[in-house]
Formats: C-alpha cells, sequence, structure tokens
C-alpha cells in the first residue's frame, strides 16, 4: 500500500510541477492528476504546486488573464474574454470551483483577492464597469455578479438596448455570501459583512453588516451579535 502511494506521489509530483496554462501544461496537468480524487480533493494539488490545479475541462480563453500562485479552477470552469475585454486576475490561493463562468468585455475587468473561494455555478459578468473582489472573500454556489443592465427606452426592442451601468461592483476582505446571492451594480460590500442566501444587494452594505432579502437590507451588524453559540445560530439564520 505504501509503495503505491509513495509511487502515485511520485507520478503527480513529476507531472504537476509542469503544468500551467500553456497546451503542454494542460497536458501535464490531465496526467498528473490521473491518480488523484476528483473534485475538491483536488485543491490539494493547486495547494503543493506553485502553478496551482486547472482541470482539464476547464474552458480557458483569456489573453489578460493573469493567475497568482497555487490557484485552483475546477471542472467545467469558463474564463472569457470578448471584444476589449480588461484583465481577470486571480491572487494566490484562489479557487474557482465546478461550472463556474467568468466573462468581461469592453470597460469590464475583474479582480479576486488572494485566498477567495468561489463555490459552484457562479456567474460573473464584467461588462460596461469592472468587478473587485476582496481577499478571504467565501461565495457559496450560484451567486451572480452584473455591473451592467440593459437600458428600456421605449419603441427600441429589448436586443437592441445600450447596456447601461450605475458604477463597479467592490466587495471587500473578509465577505460572505449565501447561496443564490446576487450583485449588482454600483454597489460596494464593506468588509467583514454576511448576506444571506438568495439577497439582492442593490446598495452599499456597510463593514460588518448582516443583510437579507431582496433588495438586501442590513438586519443586524456582527458587533451587536453575542458571544459563542448564540453568535453562531444568528449567522446561521442569516443564510
Amino acid at each position: 500500500m505504501k509503495l503505491k502511494r509513495d509511487l502515485a506521489n511520485a507520478w503527480g509530483d513529476f507531472w504537476m510541477r509542469r503544468a500551467d496554462l500553456s497546451r503542454a501544461g494542460r497536458v501535464a496537468t490531465f496526467l498528473g492528476s490521473m491518480l488523484s480524487l476528483p473534485y475538491k480533493h483536488r485543491v490539494a494539488l493547486a495547494h503543493r504546486y506553485p502553478g496551482g490545479y486547472i482541470a482539464p475541462s476547464a474552458q480557458i480563453t483569456h489573453s489578460r488573464l493573469r493567475l497568482g500562485r497555487h490557484v485552483f479552477i475546477g471542472d467545467g470552469v469558463v474564463i472569457y474574454q470578448r471584444h476589449d475585454a480588461g484583465p481577470v486576475e486571480l491572487g494566490d490561493r484562489v479557487e474557482l470551483h465546478r461550472d463556474t463562468i467568468i466573462e468581461n468585455g469592453a470597460g469590464g475587468s475583474l479582480t479576486i483577492g488572494e485566498r477567495t473561494g468561489i463555490q459552484p455555478r457562479c456567474q460573473i459578468a464584467a461588462y460596461v464597469a469592472p468587478i473587485s473582489i476582496g481577499k478571504r472573500v467565501q461565495i457559496a454556489p450560484a451567486c451572480a455578479f452584473y455591473p451592467y443592465d440593459h437600458g428600456m427606452a421605449p419603441g427600441v426592442p429589448m436586443i437592441a438596448q445600450a447596456l447601461t451601468t450605475r458604477g463597479p461592483i467592490v466587495i471587500e476582505d473578509d465577505v460572505w455570501l449565501g447561496y443564490g446571492v446576487v450583485v449588482l451594480g454600483g454597489v460596494r460590500i464593506g468588509a467583514g459583512a454576511v448576506v444571506g442566501a438568495g439577497a439582492v444587494v442593490t446598495r452599499d452594505l456597510p463593514p460588518g453588516a448582516i443583510a437579507l432579502g431582496a433588495p438586501a437590507r442590513v438586519v443586524k451588524l456582527r458587533d451587536e451579535l453575542p458571544s459563542g453559540e448564540a453568535a453562531s445560530e444568528a449567522v446561521r439564520q442569516s443564510r
């Protein structure tokens, strides 16, 4: 058993040290992960090797993508560049999990700070205005970020309406977004805020806020929570 484990580790180590965004590097990732368990188990590969882990099934077509060290990009992730798109920058140890889609076009860029985790099936569409996500942000599955909207002028088909924006999306450090949160343009979510599941954030939230609903409203500040188990229960109810 130990010999088998040692051989598997040596195989993975040989190939993963050659992994990167190039065609050869993607092949190396495929070979290096053959003996590894799937899904989140492969985050360990990203943590072990500076070049990180980019799933062979990830679809990346972005000439201005910049990756930090130990980045994890999971199965089915898409990173897509439209005309005149700005850069997409992922900091050290960022995790993008299964089927998350990142796309940007004219006027849009994306920055994600170190140790931020984005769970499966999130949609980040940076058009017209930029999106900035801070460090150590925890984003639950099925969240969406849209800094733009369609115009609604009368007499013009919706498909022909110009895109508009209220401004960039800024999410500061240590924020926690629950399942299915939608964040719209012109919004800043302050450091340490918690946004409950299904909320639609249409206006700024202060640091340390707990916000619920559609549109999201602040129901409490984390500084007002009791300590210990009561605080944990209060946060659980805010999801």
